[in-house]
C-alpha cells in the first residue's frame, strides 16, 4: 500500500531529522522524506498535522506468556496491546512454560506471531535447558531457528563456571548473552529495596550489593570471554557507575532500565501497592536520578516497558506474597514522553532510548525513518491525555502502578511493514 502521511512533526534520532514534513512510504518501505517520489500514487493518505511521526518503538523485554502461560496473557491480547503503544518490534524472553530452550518451540512462536501480522517479535534464547542453569542449550540451533540472543531471564544462574561456559560459547558464535544481574543468595526472596520503606512495611529486603556484587562478576567473565553482553534492568546507582566505567574500558557492554525505574521509587510502594512489586525493586530516590543521569549521558542505552502480564489473583495476595511484574507495553511511549518533557529533555534525544538505541542492541535494521527502511511507524499527539484504566489496557494482565493516572501522548497510528496495523 502507498501512504502519504502529510504536515507530521518528523523525528528520527538516527538521521537528527525534527521538522515538519511529509512522508511516503511505498511497498511497506519509507520511500521519501519531504519530497514526493515519482510517479507516486496516494492509496491512503494520513493527515499528521500537529502529531508526532516517528519510528515504531522497539521493546527489548515484553512477555507475552506463550507457551504455556496463556491464564495470564495471550498472543493475540499483547500484539494488540503492543501496536496501540506504538510498538513494531519486541523481544520477548525465554521463561515460557516450557522455556524456549528448543528450536520447535521457537519456530512455533515465530510462526504464531507471523500470522498474526502486527509486530516483528525477536524471541530470546534459553542459556540453559530448562532455565536451570546446569546444561547449556544448542545455541547455534536456537539462532538458526530465530533466536536473536541468549538469556536466562530471571531464573537464577548460580554457577559460575556453567555461565562463563555459556559466555565462551557464545564468544565463539558471535552471539549476544543478556543478562540481568542479581545475586541470589543476597536476594534471598526478598521484595523491596533495602531500605526505610522495607524496614517500615517489614518487607524482606534486597540490598544494592544484589546487584553490584553480580554485576562485578559478570564484567570480569566479560573482560575473560569477550561476549557480547547487555544487561538488563540496571537498578542502582552503583550499578549505572560500573557500567559507565565498564564501558570507558572498552568492553562490549550494553545495558537497559525499566521505565517503572525512570518514574517510580521504593516511597510509591505506600500502602502495599502489590502493582509496584517489580523485579528488581523500586530504589530509592538518588537511585532513580542515578538511571535518568545514565539515560543522559548514554551510559545506559535504552528504555525497555519490562512488559509482565499477571492475572488478577497473583496481585491480590500480600505483598510479599504476590507476582512481581507489570504491564508496560502500552505505557512506554507515554512514560518515556512524560520524562523527555519533566526533565526538559530533547525529544529527538527521549525517542532514540526506545527505538534506534533498542534496534542496535537487537541487532536489527530498525528504529529509524531513512529511505529505503522498514516502514514501521509510530503517529501520536503529544498534547493528548489518555487515562491509564482496565478498561483503555489492552493487555490481558491490567497491573500497573499507574493506573487511574492521565498520562501524555496518545497513539493514533501504528504501521508495520507498511500496513496500518493500529487506528486509535
Amino acid at each position: 500500500m502507498n501512504i502519504h502521511i502529510k504536515n507530521g512533526r518528523l523525528i528520527d534520532p538516527k538521521n537528527g531529522i525534527d521538522t515538519v514534513s511529509d512522508l511516503y512510504i511505498v511497498r511497506g518501505k519509507v520511500a521519501s522524506l519531504g519530497a514526493i517520489p515519482a510517479g507516486f500514487q496516494d492509496y491512503r493518505v494520513i493527515d499528521a498535522t500537529g502529531l508526532i511521526v516517528c519510528p515504531g518503538l522497539v521493546d527489548l523485554s515484553a512477555r507475552l506468556r506463550e507457551p504455556g502461560l496463556e491464564y495470564k496473557a495471550t498472543l493475540e491480547s499483547e500484539l494488540k496491546a503492543a501496536v496501540a503503544g506504538g510498538v513494531t518490534s519486541l523481544a520477548c524472553p525465554p521463561d515460557t512454560d516450557p522455556p524456549l530452550d528448543e528450536p520447535g518451540l521457537v519456530e512455533m512462536l515465530k510462526h504464531r506471531t507471523k500470522s498474526l501480522d502486527q509486530v516483528h517479535v525477536y524471541p530470546v534464547g534459553a542459556l540453559t535447558q530448562k532455565l536451570k542453569g546446569e546444561r547449556l542449550t544448542e545455541m547455534a540451533e536456537l539462532r538458526d531457528a530465530g533466536c536473536v540472543a541468549f538469556s536466562h531471564a530471571d531464573a537464577p544462574l548460580v554457577n559460575l563456571h556453567v555461565l562463563m561456559q555459556a559466555m565462551q560459547y557464545a564468544s565463539t558464535f558471535g552471539f549476544s548473552v543478556w543478562l540481568r544481574p542479581q545475586e541470589v543468595s543476597l536476594a534471598n526472596n526478598g521484595v523491596a529495596h533495602a531500605g526505610e520503606i522495607a524496614t517500615r512495611l517489614g518487607l524482606p529486603p534486597i540490598p544494592v550489593c544484589a546487584e553490584t556484587i553480580a554485576l562485578s562478576n559478570i564484567i570480569l567473565l566479560t573482560r575473560e570471554t569477550g561476549v557480547k553482553v547487555h544487561l538488563c534492568r540496571i537498578s542502582s546507582a552503583e550499578g549505572v557507575a560500573m557500567v559507565r566505567a565498564a564501558k570507558q574500558q572498552g568492553l562490549p557492554i550494553t545495558c537497559d532500565i525499566a521505565i517503572n525505574h525512570v518514574h517510580l521509587t521504593e516511597m510509591d510502594i505506600g500502602f502495599f501497592d502489590t502493582n509496584c512489586h517489580l523485579v528488581p525493586p523500586l530504589r530509592n530516590l538518588h537511585d532513580r536520578d542515578a538511571l535518568c543521569g545514565g539515560l543522559i549521558d548514554g551510559t545506559i542505552d535504552a528504555i525497555c516497558s519490562d512488559h509482565a502480564p499477571v492475572d488478577d489473583d497473583a496481585k491480590l495476595l500480600p505483598f510479599g506474597q504476590t507476582e512481581a511484574g507489570a504491564t508496560g507495553l502500552e505505557l512506554l511511549l507515554s512514560l518515556t514522553f512524560k520524562w523527555a518533557t519533566t526533565m526538559n529533555i530533547p525529544l529527538i534525544k527521549a525517542l532514540n532510548t526506545v527505538t534506534l538505541a533498542p534496534a542496535r542492541v537487537l541487532g536489527i535494521d530498525g528504529g529509524h525513518l531513512t529511505p529505503g527502511a522498514p516502514a514501521d511507524i509510530c503517529i501520536f499527539d503529544p498534547e493528548e491525555y489518555w487515562k491509564v484504566t482496565t478498561s483503555t489496557i489492552r493487555s490481558q494482565g491490567k497491573n500497573t502502578p499507574f493506573l487511574s493516572r492521565e498520562l501524555p501522548g496518545r497513539v493514533k497510528f501504528t504501521l508495520t511493514d507498511g500496513n496500518i496495523v493500529y487506528e486509535g
